[in-house]
């Protein structure tokens, strides 16, 4: 990988790192299926006057939107009210393994046991972390992240069928259907809509227009980008400081607490998903055929 492009890759990975920190941020302010909300809706009125109308794939857009608009970030966000974004972001890298139970059972992609061991470590890293006595009351909300971690896993099975549709696309089409399903799902189950727009501070801001802006247009032009660059075996390892950085972002930047159960639960996630990671980047197509 050049040099420019692997510091791209970091930047990247540093993005997506940080959003944990500023979801946090924002969920201070906004009710959190009411942020999501707004993330879609922005998310929709930037790209859509720049992409065209993918009439055969519709119908897949729509079930996308379902499964991230009402099922993933629904759940994600509610449960990173109340969980560290350290927290939040190890358990959710549970969609690496989901996504390979997945393969299996619907491409019948062959599990080696070298995939098996990285599910296994994985798991047991997310256990290791939720048997701090800190998390005792907040079960609840790190089911809400595995869960939403296999709504992830869906999504990107979903993706497949998507063809070459390009990222742009799928981003407006599936942010415009969804945002009316979460709005419709907010006004249900949460109240202070009018009081959290009339009251917004400029951090909390800051955090949507993070979500809208760094993470999905800019992050994921970039990070398409080098998949038409490079194989998957080059570009998906980085993937793995992802987790990395988003617990040193919540240290660092929140002062969340770093407990020896958090340290090794995470080296062993992030070791499992290494493990799925790495060997899927080797069974995949080597290269995605660069357009750039």
């Amino acid at each position: 990988m050049k040099p420019a492009d692997l510091a791209i890759a970091l930047a990247v990975m540093l993005m997506w790192g940080l959003n944990f920190v500023m979801a946090k941020i924002g969920l201070e302010h906004w009710p959190p299926i009411f942020f999501v909300m707004l993330r879609f809706a922005l998310v929709a009125a930037f790209l859509l006057p720049f992409v065209r109308l993918p009439r055969a794939h519709l119908p897949r857009l729509l079930a996308l939107s379902v499964v991230l608009g009402s099922l993933h970030f629904p759940m994600m966000f509610t449960a990173m009210q109340t969980l560290d974004a350290g927290t939040a972001a190890v358990v959710v890298q549970l969609q690496v393994p989901f996504a390979a139970l997945l393969g299996h059972f619907i491409y019948q992609d062959r599990l080696g046991w070298r995939s098996i061991v990285g599910m296994a470590l994985a798991f047991g890293g997310v256990l290791l972390i939720t048997g701090e006595p800190r998390l005792s009351g907040q079960l609840f909300a790190v089911g809400l992240v595995v869960v939403a971690a296999f709504m992830f896993a869906i999504a990107n099975i979903q993706m497949k069928g998507l063809g070459d549709l390009d990222g742009n696309s799928i981003n407006a089409w599936t942010s415009l259907f969804a945002a009316p399903q979460l709005l419709a799902i907010s006004l249900v189950l949460e109240s202070g809509h009018v009081a959290a727009l009339r009251e917004a501070t400029w951090d909390a801001i800051a955090a949507l227009l993070y979500q809208v802006v760094i993470m999905v247009i800019i992050s994921y032009a970039l990070w398409y980008r080098l998949l038409r660059t490079y194989s998957v075996g080059q570009v998906m390892p980085l993937t793995l400081l992802l987790p990395i950085l988003g617990v040193l972002s919540g240290v660092l930047l929140l002062g969340e607490p770093m407990s020896w159960q958090k340290a090794a639960g995470g080296m062993l996630t992030v070791l499992g998903v290494g493990v799925i990671v790495i060997r899927r980047a080797r069974v995949a197509e080597p290269r995605t055929g660069s357009t750039t």
